[in-house]
């Protein structure tokens, strides 16, 4: 079973950039489709950016253009790059890796966007 550690998190200022890493142990990312998702205060967990094993990304239309999800295969690693971070960008962020029945969580990483 893979499990799945987010880090990279923290406090950045408006216009800033962060850059968040999951990490796995116990399984080749690169055998899964995974994602970044996030949860703000009162909101609904929402999809920000997704890959699938072959490549593929998808995002949400409010970071498009802003984030860029990303393997790093030798480090068995999901990368999110934040670029130009808005207040409304706060939340937690979580990694997500699916395949088959497997649907794995990470405990999630905070991002406060604020001056």
């Amino acid at each position: 079973q893979v499990q799945l550690v987010e880090s990279g998190g923290g406090l950045v200022q408006p216009g800033g950039s962060l850059r968040l890493s999951c990490a796995a142990s116990g399984s080749r990312l690169s055998n899964y489709a995974m994602g970044w998702y996030r949860q703000a205060p009162g909101k609904q967990r929402e999809l920000v950016a997704a890959i699938t094993s072959g490549g593929s990304t998808n995002y949400a239309h409010s970071v498009k253009g802003r984030f860029t999800i990303s393997r790093d295969n030798a480090k068995n690693t999901v990368n999110l790059q934040m670029n130009s971070l808005k207040p409304e960008d706060t939340a937690v962020y979580y990694c997500n890796a699916r395949r088959g029945w497997v649907d794995a969580w990470g405990q999630g990483t905070l991002v406060t966007v604020s001056s």
